[in-house]
């Protein structure tokens, strides 16, 4: 099925970005990071939707960074939205949020590790804003049936679902290239994070690690299999500073030499 966020066409041949920063660090950051993609996104004639989290509520250590919140974060995303005309997505943890981030935000996210909160699926649902469903790191690709299941019944059918790597021991990710194919044959709208799938959750001790420099790779291996409609990538000016998440994130002025790669695949593909 496809429909559109905004001028963003979604579940056509035609493939989609989620890019942003991982969390609101800072208002002006946020403003920075909005307008160099968009410049970017222009230029290679992508399509993208900015992407950028308002509380960063499982952090591996309570003294993380976690963003200003709900209503804040969103009143900062929906003015950069407006202002510069691109639509936006934002994760929400609870179903009360999800009724508040609706009144902002274009597209609602659910984490990956409450991809099966009936509550929370169901709220989001109702809102009438698309969901991207993050698919969680227990779950086989074939378990993501069930939620699909849940979305419909509760009367959303304008629904992704993200793959972003599966849970390999302790302390690693690993990316079932297959599990792309079989969402996609259960009839889905399949998004591939790639920064996501590079964590090494809790690998630092008290922090999360990863492998950032393997992210465009998992990217371009999922965009060659045919089988996805868009991408989800964090980007960061300043990775190595980044107040969550900096390990996997991309860097900023990788990101045109990333995004070329990627739909080059895409135009051999296609």
């Amino acid at each position: 099925m496809s429909f559109n966020i905004q001028s963003v066409e979604i579940g056509t041949t035609r493939p989609f970005f989620l890019l942003g920063p991982c969390s609101l660090e800072k208002e002006e950051f946020a403003w920075e990071m909005a307008t160099a993609i968009k410049e970017i996104a222009e230029k290679l004639q992508i399509q993208f939707i900015f992407k950028a989290s308002y509380d960063k509520a499982n952090r591996t250590s309570v003294t993380s960074f976690r963003g200003p919140g709900v209503k804040e974060g969103c009143r900062i995303l929906a003015e950069i939205g407006k202002k510069l005309q691109i639509p936006v997505v934002t994760d929400v943890h609870t179903a009360e949020e999800a009724v508040i981030a609706a009144d902002y935000v274009d597209l609602l996210q659910i984490p990956a590790f409450l991809c099966r909160q009936t509550d929370l699926l169901e709220a989001c649902a109702k809102t009438g804003r698309p969901v991207n469903i993050k698919k969680g790191q227990f779950l086989a690709p074939w378990d993501t049936k069930n939620i699909g299941e849940k979305m419909r019944a509760f009367g959303c059918e304008n629904f992704m679902m993200c793959e972003r790597g599966t849970s390999f021991g302790y302390n690693n990710l690993v990316v079932d290239m297959r599990s792309l194919y079989w969402m996609k044959q259960e009839g889905f709208t399949v998004v591939f994070d790639a920064t996501h799938a590079v964590q090494r959750p809790g690998g630092l001790g008290g922090a999360t690690g990863g492998d950032g420099e393997l992210a465009p790779v998992l990217a371009n291996a999922a965009m060659a299999t045919g089988s996805i409609d868009g991408i989800f990538m964090e980007v960061h000016k300043d990775p190595a500073n980044a107040l969550s998440d900096g390990p996997n994130q991309i860097p900023l002025h990788q990101l045109e030499g990333v995004l070329s790669r990627l739909m080059g695949i895409h135009k051999a593909i296609s």
